[in-house]
């Protein structure tokens, strides 16, 4: 006892004097007693500091600290004594640690703000408004006692939110109207800006190609322009230019969608043939890279430098591919990719000297210099009748494949010479015949198939020809047979497209969510036809015939 009193008058506290102020050292609360032998108070418990109030720096403050000397005058008005501000029965800290950035020495508290309520919507305002209903008194126009708070506690929400539902019901029904729960909320706020259709579509094409000329053109801000294509009142587009069309290509092409229905479905149920005896083939030049390539990087990370011989000869090679329909069991599974092959139009040539690259007569793949009637009569030939024939699926008797090609002078007709001595082979009939002129969109590889096995190859990212070929090989065997009946399905809502329009290109490609109709159980293998485009393209294309 004798140990903490000394202490206590060496920190400059006494039992009868202190600085005026009530602390929690020297007087406690009514009625209960303080007891001497306490177990050591901190500092934020006197009354001098209060908690979580900020330490001042002893180094900056200038003190009076008392000495032995002066213990005994301690209690004189004319000196004032500051104490220590920490507990002395805590250990010391290191003042040579570098104390941690952005710390404090008060706790801050954080006082979050208490979420509201969600707005109420529309149809939890009826949901509200029958769950009252359902407990009005009988013949009468007044709730169950308690009705107000049983649905303020169901919903969570205040009995006045509630009741402000109920009375605006009240006053509907008494003016005879309807039970309306709609507000005007939508309704706050900055107006928004808008636009007439015909102020759009009045603006020349020339005038439309960027935000900022559109924006001018307004006389609109560029981020006002913006806001409406996020509203969708205006909308990007990428104008691709397509093969002018002709009259006479008009009914050529309304005379092969026609040719491609089931002449016992017309009139009244027009429905396409299901097409898995046809064979589409066509050719593509496919480049080693492309002029340009994006890519996306890290922040710091160094741009990948390409380099060529040159920009305007990048080495390319032409392939021809052919597809059939892919088949599909009742489980789901494939039974036939219908993928037949894609074949190269390439020659091994023996180096004839030495290089820093080969020596000479090392075989080198090189381009066929010009792909004529004669490399692809020798290449459906040599190529693609024994492809056909080796992965055609099983079947009974006489099988007739027919082949359709382009339009172009290269391909060969069925009645070629040498073709004629083929055509027939183990069961097989091959039939040649031509998609009509300047149509790609009648054609499945022109039509999305090549795009997808382009987009796949340049992912692979071949140095030499040699790696273009294999990459190319690859990813025509990669690709899913589920994309290739996709546009398969496609080509038969593109003939729908191309009788509404009277055999004109003037239409966007269709897309009928097949994957959505995938999934229902809902996708036909055979689409039906408009029957009133049918009959009008048929009595067209007789009319046209008839003037011939």
């Amino acid at each position: 006892m004798a140990s903490d009193q000394e202490e206590d008058e060496f920190l400059g506290f006494s039992d009868d004097e202190g600085d005026g102020s009530s602390t929690d050292s020297d007087s406690g609360d009514e009625g209960v007693a303080v007891e001497t032998d306490a177990v050591p108070l901190n500092a934020h418990q006197y009354g001098d500091m209060e908690q979580f109030q900020q330490v001042p720096d002893l180094n900056e403050l200038a003190q009076d600290f008392p000495n032995e000397d002066e213990t005994a005058s301690a209690n004189s008005a004319n000196s004032q004594v500051v104490p220590y501000l920490f507990d002395l029965n805590t250990p010391q800290i290191d003042e040579s640690e570098t104390p941690p950035y952005h710390q404090t020495s008060t706790p801050i508290n954080i006082v979050h703000h208490k979420p509201g309520k969600q707005r109420l919507t529309v149809g939890l305002k009826l949901e509200i408004l029958i769950f009252l209903l359902r407990r009005k008194k009988p013949g009468l126009e007044k709730l169950i006692k308690g009705t107000i708070t049983e649905a303020a506690i169901k919903y969570d929400y205040t009995p006045r939110t509630i009741g402000k539902i109920w009375n605006k019901a009240r006053r509907q029904q008494e003016a005879m109207q309807t039970y309306d729960m709609s507000t005007n909320f939508h309704k706050c706020g900055r107006k928004r800006k808008e636009v007439p259709y015909e102020q759009i579509v009045a603006i020349a094409m020339g005038d439309i190609t960027c935000i900022i000329d559109l924006a001018r053109m307004l006389n609109l801000s560029p981020s006002t322009v913006w806001r409406l294509i996020k509203r969708k009142v205006l909308k990007a587009h990428s104008s691709p230019l397509c093969p002018g069309i002709s009259e006479t290509c008009k009914m050529t092409r309304m005379r092969w969608v026609l040719r491609l229905i089931m002449d016992y479905s017309i009139p009244h149920d027009p429905t396409y043939y299901g097409m898995f005896d046809f064979v589409h083939i066509d050719e593509k030049w496919f480049y080693l890279t492309q002029k340009s390539q994006r890519v996306y990087l890290a922040n710091n990370e160094p741009k990948p430098h390409r380099i060529g011989k040159s920009r305007t000869k990048i080495p390319k090679f032409m392939f021809m591919a052919a597809v059939a329909r892919p088949r599909w069991g009742d489980d789901g599974n494939c039974e036939f990719d219908g993928k037949l092959g894609i074949f190269p139009f390439t020659n091994s040539v023996a180096a004839k000297r030495t290089s820093k690259n080969r020596v000479k007569g090392t075989l080198e793949t090189k381009p066929v210099k010009s792909v004529n009637q004669i490399a692809t009569r020798a290449m459906m030939i040599n190529m693609l009748i024994p492809a056909i024939k080796e992965k055609w699926p099983p079947h009974v008797g006489e099988k007739v494949i027919y082949i359709i090609q382009d339009n172009a002078k290269a391909p060969i007709l069925q009645s070629d010479p040498e073709w004629q001595q083929h055509y027939k082979q183990d069961g097989f009939t091959f039939v040649l015949t031509q998609q009509p002129a300047n149509s790609p969109d009648c054609n499945i590889l022109d039509l999305g198939f090549f795009r997808s096995i382009q987009s796949l190859m340049h992912k692979k990212m071949p140095k030499t020809v040699e790696d273009l070929s294999g990459a190319v090989i690859d990813a025509y065997k990669e690709l899913h047979p589920k994309t290739l009946s996709n546009v398969w399905m496609t080509l038969q809502y593109v003939g729908n497209e191309i009788l509404k329009h009277k055999g004109d290109n003037n239409y966007q490609l269709p897309h009928n969510k097949k994957k959505i109709l995938e999934d229902e159980g809902n996708l036909p293998e055979q689409v039906k036809a408009p029957i009133w485009a049918v009959n009008e393209c048929t009595q067209l294309y007789d009319e046209w015939k008839a003037n011939q």
